[in-house]
Order: C-alpha cells, then structure tokens, then sequence
C-alpha cells in the first residue's frame, strides 16, 4: 500500500492506514524485554504515524457493540494476581470521541453505541506502552458482542461483515488493531515458563491460521473447525480469536499480509502479530 508524502502544514491524509492484528498474551509483557515486546517497539516506529487508534479488544466482551467515546479513557487493570508493579502504570492517552462517534454513525451492520463508562483495558495498553510510550495518539476501544440468546456469541461471518464497515476510518487516518491471540488456552498453559515447550496441537493450528491468511484464505479463518481438531483446543472460547477476524475482514483485494511476530509463550498462546497493508 503506497502512502502519500505529506509537506509541512499539509494536512492531507495516506490514502489507507494498514491493519494490525497483535498477539497480546500475558499483561507480564507490558514490563518484559523481550523478542516480543522488541518487535512492537520496531513497529510502532516503521508505521506512519495515525491521527487516531481503535483497538477492538479481546477483554471487553458485551451485549451489542460499543466504542468508547470518552475523551480521556481510564486504565483498566483487568487482571488479577500479577506484580504490583502493574497495577501502578497508566497509559494516558487522551481518547477519540470524534471517530468513536463516526463508528457509531457509519457502521450499519449493527447499532453501535458509546460506552462511556469503559476505558482502555489490557488488550489496549499492553500493546500501545510499547508501540507508543509517550501515550500521545488518541485511543478508542470497540467491544465484541457476544452475547446472543444469553452467552451463545454471534457467528463468525456477522463480525467479519460489521469489521468491513470499519474500512473508512482506515483513508481517515485511523490505525485499526485487533488485540486478541490466535491460540489462547488458558486452561493448558504453563504458567510458570514463558518459554514452555509448544503444545503440537497449538503449533499446528497456529501454522494452518498462517498459511491461510498467507493465501488470503478468509472462510477457512471464519469456519476455523475446518482446520481440524486442534482447533478446538486452539479457540476453546471465540473472545480472543474474534479480533483476528475483524483484521482479515479489513484487508483490500491483492493487499500485502506480513507477519510482524512468531512464537507462542507458556506453551499454549500464540504471539503471532500480523500487518495488513
């Protein structure tokens, strides 16, 4: 995707920001060094600059479809028995209540409503301290509906037909991202080694996700079952493979995927992150 060179006081936008999916794992990332926490650093700094960031989260699950319209979100500690270390950062970034409320007036696949008591959870700030420290790009959060004759969430196809409504926001000079993890169970993990051995179903379903979404294999994504039985080990629950979904939904005809991180931490969490354009 081609970018358009911007002088000084020109105010015209890129034609499209890109797309990122981001494997988020474990808050313990936030105030890790590491291979992972590196390659959000590089591409914080290789990406052009967005006049706003949306970030549908993993962590913020609801019934029916929310941004957060607040100017100045607050940090969501949502997780619980780490170091207290955590507990004591912010991530203040001022908020976006102008393209929150596009969302709201855009997107006709679903009613979509301001949040205005939710902030920024960790599917958010975990990524965003290490692509943008100085907390300075205006940050909004989109919810997952998920909740659909009670806990029974939507199909795949509904939220990858509601993500291609976003695409606007994209020549608008929004970076959109996907906080999720392609292979996340939490029941299997080893939660003392970050560098556990990969579980093989875990590996082989985060390769089939890969060869997909190398060859632009989009439904195969949506009917994930059909990648064999690790995918139910892979997606025990839909919360954090969904945001990988409204990435795929994103990405314009013939435009470039390439992966921005590879690996897996505590054996059953892929860490894969992906740029689309």
């Amino acid at each position: 995707m081609k970018y358009i060179i911007l002088r000084k006081g020109d105010s015209t936008m890129a034609e499209s920001m890109p797309v990122l999916f981001i494997g988020h794992g474990s808050p313990m990332n936030i105030i890790l060094d590491n291979s992972y926490t590196k390659s959000l650093v590089a591409l914080g700094a290789d990406l052009p600059k967005p006049k706003a960031i949306l970030v549908v989260s993993a962590h913020w699950l609801t019934k029916g479809t929310f941004v957060t319209c607040a100017e100045r979100p607050r940090t969501i500690h949502d997780f619980y028995g780490f170091p207290d270390e955590l507990y004591a950062l912010r991530y203040p970034s001022p908020g976006a209540p102008g393209e929150a409320r596009l969302v709201v007036e855009t997107v006709k696949k679903a009613t979509v409503s301001c949040g205005n008591e939710w902030g920024l959870d960790h599917a958010s700030w975990a990524v965003l301290t290490h692509m943008y420290p100085d907390a300075d790009i205006p940050v909004f959060e989109m919810s997952l509906s998920y909740t659909f004759n009670e806990w029974h969430p939507k199909p795949l196809q509904y939220h990858y037909d509601l993500a291609k409504e976003l695409s606007e926001l994209r020549r608008k000079g929004v970076l959109i991202i996907g906080s999720g993890n392609i292979v996340h169970n939490l029941g299997m993990l080893d939660f003392e080694n970050i560098d556990a051995p990969t579980f093989d179903w875990a590996g082989e379903f985060d390769e089939k996700v890969k060869a997909n979404l190398e060859s632009g294999n989009h439904a195969d994504l949506i009917h994930y079952q059909n990648m064999g039985p690790a995918s139910l080990l892979s997606v025990p629950t839909l919360d954090h493979y969904l945001p990988m979904i409204y990435a795929v939904a994103l990405q314009e005809k013939g435009e470039p995927l390439t992966f921005v991180h590879e690996g897996f931490q505590y054996g059953s969490i892929s860490m894969r992150c992906f740029r689309i354009g």
